[in-house]
């Protein structure tokens, strides 16, 4: 496969996950090697719930530090909602969301997620897994990269 076809593939498989280079890039290095490609991609096409608990929380935790702050879940989730132009400060819908958020996620009620924290929630509600934003890929883009990916390599088209 040419290099132009596997970067379209990949992009649409990653289309909508905005933070997928930091999940990727495990040992904070500024590169994605071809083993945490690797790794990476087996989580999002194959992974087990746990795996993808995982992979969330890390790309959630903006600033790497094991927890994911009010302030963070602020940003993440700012980035995803859309804001209406007749509103007098669109960041105070934000602020509520995530004080509900964390309301309903923050286990210990220490003002911050814990993975522990977020596992809970997410096994107790499995739809919160990409509460803050997509990091996974969507099951059609995941279906259609993997259509392509695992054809008989003498019947692969170029793009």
């Amino acid at each position: 496969m040419n290099r132009k076809k596997l970067q379209k593939l990949t992009e649409s498989l990653t289309k909508d996950c905005k933070h997928l280079f930091r999940g990727f890039d495990k040992d904070n290095d500024g590169f994605v090697s071809v083993s945490e490609w690797v790794c990476g991609l087996s989580v999002f096409l194959r992974g087990t719930l746990e795996e993808k608990m995982k992979y969330c929380f890390e790309v959630f935790d903006l600033n790497g530090d094991g927890f994911i702050s009010k302030e963070e879940t602020f940003h993440m989730l700012k980035d995803s909602l859309l804001r209406q132009p007749s509103e007098e400060d669109p960041d105070e819908g934000v602020k509520d969301l995530v004080e509900i958020t964390l309301k309903k996620m923050d286990r210990d009620h220490d003002g911050k997620l814990s993975f522990t924290d977020y596992e809970a929630a997410v096994r107790e509600q499995p739809l919160l897994l990409e509460a803050f934003g997509p990091c996974l890929p969507d099951p059609k883009s995941q279906k259609e990269f993997e259509a392509q990916v695992f054809k008989d390599p003498n019947e692969v088209s170029e793009v």
